[in-house]
This record gives C-alpha cells, sequence and structure tokens, in this order.
C-alpha cells in the first residue's frame, strides 16, 4: 500500500474539531511514518492554508461546512486528470469519514473505500433544524447503508458497530479499532493524591456543544453545593456553546464554582486533569469517548450515560468508572448522574480504586496500536478481504460476538 487519502469535514485545527478529527489524524501520521503517502482533504476555515504539511500527512483544505463534500468530491476527479489541488493523486485505499454525511467519495475515488463512522447521529440531528435534521438522518440511515453495502466499516467501538449493524449493515464488513492515547507531555506531574485540589473537584473535558450536554454537570454541582458547599468545576474546552452555558451557571448560582477554561494546550490540559477527583461526561451520545482514557492516564475516573452507547466500552462500569441511568436515556438521568459524582466525591476508597483501574487500563491504549489496526484494514481493502470485529494490535481481529465479551 504506498497511498491513502483520507477524507473529513474538519480537521483538528478546526475551532470546532474534536475527537473524530484527532482520531482520523493520529491514523494518518502512523500511515505517514510507515512510509505512506497520506493526504487529508478537508474544510478550509478563517487563518488556515490551503496546503500544508503536518505530521507527515499533506492536507488540502476547500470549501466550508457543506460546500466541503462537493468540492472534495471535485478535488478527487480533478486530480485522478492530473489537475487542482489533489493533482495526481492515485491512491491505493480511502478512508471517508461519516460524521453524520459521508462524502459519497466510491463514485470519483478509483479505490477501494473505507467508510469511518464514530457513531450514529440520531440524537444529534434535531440541533440541525427539523428538515436538515430529517433529510441528514435519511441520509445517514438509508441512504449510505444501501450505497456503501459492499463496502469496508470502520468504527471506533463495539457500541457503535452494533449501532451500524441495526442500520442494516453487515458485520462481516464492520471492523472496530479503539483509540489511542498520547503519552503525558513532560513536564507534567502524573496524577494523584499530591497533585489533587485540596477541595472537591469535577472536571468535563469536552467541546462546547449542546449534545455534550455539559449543562447537566452544571445542574449536578448546583444540587451538590449546599452539602458540598466546596466543591468546583473545571470545564475544559471551547465552544460556541460557551455563553449559553456560562449563562446557565449564573442561573443556577453556581457562578463562582465554575471555571471555563477554554481550549487548552496538552500540557495545561493534563494538568487540570491531575488536579481532579472525577471527571464527568454527561455526552448524550459518543463512538468512544478519547476524555475518559485522558482522565485515566491521571487515575480519574469517569461518570457517564448509558445511553451514550460509547461510554459503555471506554468505561468499565464499576470498574474504571459509572456508567449511569437507563441505556434509553431521560430526564431522570441527572439525578442519577448527580447521585453517582456525590458517592465518588464522598466515598474516597471507592473513587481511589476505580482511578487506579482506569489508569492501569489507560495504559492498553495507543496511538501506534490505533495506526496498525487501522493499517491492517486498508491493507485488507486494497487486496480485496473484509475485516470484521475488534481489531487489537496485540491479536487477530476477532468477530463482533466473540468481541462484545471482551
Amino acid at each position: 500500500m504506498r497511498e491513502v487519502l483520507l477524507l473529513c469535514w474538519r480537521d483538528t485545527g478546526h475551532p470546532q474539531g474534536g475527537g473524530s478529527e484527532r482520531y482520523l489524524e493520529e491514523v494518518g501520521a502512523q500511515l505517514a511514518a510507515r512510509g505512506i503517502k497520506v493526504t487529508l482533504r478537508t474544510a478550509r476555515y478563517r487563518g488556515a492554508a490551503k496546503k500544508e504539511t503536518v505530521d507527515g500527512i499533506e492536507i488540502s483544505r476547500g470549501g466550508g461546512r457543506y460546500s466541503v463534500y462537493p468540492r472534495a468530491l471535485a478535488a478527487i476527479a480533478a486530480g485522478r486528470l492530473g489537475f487542482g489541488p489533489l493533482r495526481g493523486i492515485r491512491p491505493d485505499a480511502v478512508i471517508d469519514t461519516q460524521n453524520g454525511i459521508p462524502f459519497f467519495s466510491r463514485a470519483v475515488a478509483g479505490a477501494p473505500v473505507t467508510l469511518l463512522v464514530h457513531h450514529c447521529h440520531r440524537e444529534q440531528w434535531p440541533v440541525a433544524g427539523r428538515l436538515m435534521g430529517k433529510v441528514g438522518w435519511w441520509v445517514e440511515s438509508w441512504l449510505s447503508p444501501r450505497t456503501h453495502r459492499d463496502d469496508q466499516y470502520l468504527t471506533v467501538s463495539l457500541p457503535s458497530a452494533e449501532e451500524l449493524v441495526d442500520l442494516g449493515v453487515d458485520r462481516e464488513r464492520i471492523a472496530v479499532v479503539r483509540n489511542g492515547a498520547d503519552d503525558i507531555p513532560a513536564g507534567v506531574v502524573v496524577g494523584g493524591t499530591a497533585t489533587r485540589t485540596t477541595h472537591p473537584s469535577v472536571c468535563v473535558l469536552s467541546r462546547l456543544v449542546p449534545h455534550k450536554q455539559i449543562e447537566d454537570a452544571l445542574e449536578a454541582v448546583a444540587f451538590l453545593r449546599p452539602t458540598i458547599p466546596d466543591i468546583q468545576l473545571d470545564v475544559i474546552g471551547g465552544g460556541w456553546w460557551e455563553r449559553n452555558l456560562r449563562d446557565r451557571a449564573h442561573e443556577l448560582g453556581i457562578g463562582d464554582a465554575v471555571t471555563f477554561h477554554g481550549h487548552v494546550d496538552e500540557t495545561r490540559k493534563h494538568r487540570l486533569l491531575s488536579r481532579s477527583w472525577v471527571h464527568v461526561m454527561p455526552s448524550r451520545k459518543e463512538g468512544w469517548g478519547l476524555a475518559v482514557i485522558e482522565a485515566a492516564q491521571h487515575g480519574v475516573p469517569t461518570i457517564g450515560y448509558r445511553s451514550s452507547k460509547g461510554l459503555t466500552d471506554s468505561i468499565v462500569d464499576g470498574v474504571t468508572g459509572l456508567l449511569v441511568g437507563s441505556a434509553e436515556g431521560g430526564a431522570a438521568d441527572v439525578g442519577a448522574l448527580t447521585a453517582a459524582v456525590n458517592t465518588l466525591l464522598l466515598d474516597s476508597e471507592t473513587r481511589l480504586v476505580l482511578g487506579e483501574k482506569a489508569r492501569v487500563r489507560a495504559g492498553e491504549f495507543s496511538w501506534e496500536h490505533t495506526g496498525k489496526g487501522v493499517h491492517e484494514v486498508l491493507a485488507g481493502t486494497a487486496a480485496g478481504v473484509r475485516t470484521s470485529g475488534l481489531v487489537s494490535a496485540l491479536s487477530p481481529s476477532v468477530h463482533l460476538e466473540d468481541a462484545r465479551a471482551q
């Protein structure tokens, strides 16, 4: 395999870039380190260059939130004819990232396409508006599975794989390669007794957008404050929803108990995680939840919703953290989330045990392993072979039914 094309609507430099983009770029860097030519086509945004090379990945940008899709297809088609921003491109494999909507690159790619789906967006489409939400879900749930009925699928967790099966995707075409994690930056003291705050502290590491439901963490802190008066919440991350969250904190009367740190660099992020007692991830939906592993590196257990699906894979309930609420979700889950936060803040022994087990499990994940797993999947597609089940760098792929028990 000599050349790979990656397609994604954003890159990690985008103001709204997140875990999905991080996964793809880390995979691209790992492929590039193997001597493979890697090109990423994505949207352009203010301050971004049309073309640059990052970590061995040749990044080509063009188009905006929606126009990125047709412009990418046009660039691929033109590139195969020898002109345009992707001139001369001849990929042996393509990763088409479906963040709700795929690029439908199989129409012009001239190479086997692997559809990367972090999770399905049924619960998130309403945010796009009534009409767009209906059209988007139709594309994701009906059109895309039929268009890609012969293509390889790649996802990041076992629950996300089951969601794809529910949409009619054959199990034999769904490979699961979990997220990796970076090493803790040099100079950052690994989380432990010496780094924790003297006051009960909760943190949320997330993009600030509606479906992350940071409001639930705010409500939990507001409810617990009368009995845990020195409780503090650190919100790590930025996003367009931040103003709404700040307003909500003041409405709840906890403005002085919440610190919005905004987007921070890796060193600052890990220092904040190392200070925390508990990490909360109240997201409506996750494919995996990279922040769970990053908190775990510092011995910090995560509390999240069972209904988020992906967190049921990244959190081992009662072992490395706590999952609350029903699988279907609902308003009552906020109460369960609050109760779980209260339990871990007041029960230091349980918090310590969960945190240390989370730390051990975090050591199982690396981007090198992720890159090796995705390379195996792409090499298979280039050879006309489909991969299914959990793909591990340490063992051959495992079928989904067997992987569910792991």
